[in-house]
């Protein structure tokens, strides 16, 4: 059973929970969003396996007794089987995110979660990934001023490189992206959820 700790709006612990009950109850808890970059402005995109769209890099929750640095080793190792260190990783920002989902059985899941994106610089190629792949369909290394110009509706399609398991290793695909290709909930817009984002990562390349 997964255990989260859990905290306060002003970020004071208070203790941990089950998984579920902090969803149920809609107490706060940590997460991390973890995303890599190439030094010539490319921001990797995980294509989850269940939506089919593009999502941040690597994410997940802290778990019970975890520090944030701990989750983003971890999270980075199981998606996308990569072993990165936090201490190569900038802190851009902690969103306070939520978010009520009613599923099909008519539960409410509370999401209250606190943020942690991590920004880091990735040097190696696309043979180094490897992919859960219950949760992983592949990367895609999306330029950042495209991507931009996507959101703010000046261009209506972007071209992208995938990268998926093939046969014997993965293998680099061409694929032309819309901005309904990224993963946005109901409540935000693409360049809300990742604009700061790709703002922050062509800083960081200057």
């Amino acid at each position: 059973m997964e255990y989260l700790d859990y905290y306060d709006e002003n970020d004071n612990y208070l203790g941990f929970e089950t998984r579920e009950k902090v969803h149920s109850e809609g107490l706060w808890h940590k997460t991390v969003h973890n995303w890599l970059y190439t030094h010539d402005g490319k921001a990797i995109f995980q294509v989850r396996m269940d939506a089919h769209k593009l999502y941040t890099t690597s994410s997940g929750h802290v778990d019970k007794g975890e520090s944030i640095e701990e989750a983003f080793k971890r999270e980075t190792k199981e998606e996308i089987r990569l072993n990165l260190d936090a201490s190569t990783a900038k802190r851009i920002k902690i969103i306070n995110w939520q978010m009520d989902t009613v599923k099909k059985d008519g539960s409410i899941i509370k999401d209250r979660a606190k943020a942690s994106v991590f920004i880091v610089p990735f040097e190696g190629d696309y043979r180094d990934f490897k992919f859960d792949e219950s949760e992983v369909e592949g990367v895609g290394f999306v330029d950042a001023k495209e991507a931009l110009k996507l959101f703010a509706g000046e261009l209506e399609e972007i071209e992208i490189k995938m990268v998926k398991k093939g046969d014997h290793e993965n293998i680099n695909i061409d694929r032309k992206v819309t901005i309904g290709d990224f993963l946005v909930m109901p409540n935000e817009t693409a360049m809300e959820k990742y604009g700061f984002i790709l703002r922050a990562i062509l800083e960081e390349i200057k």
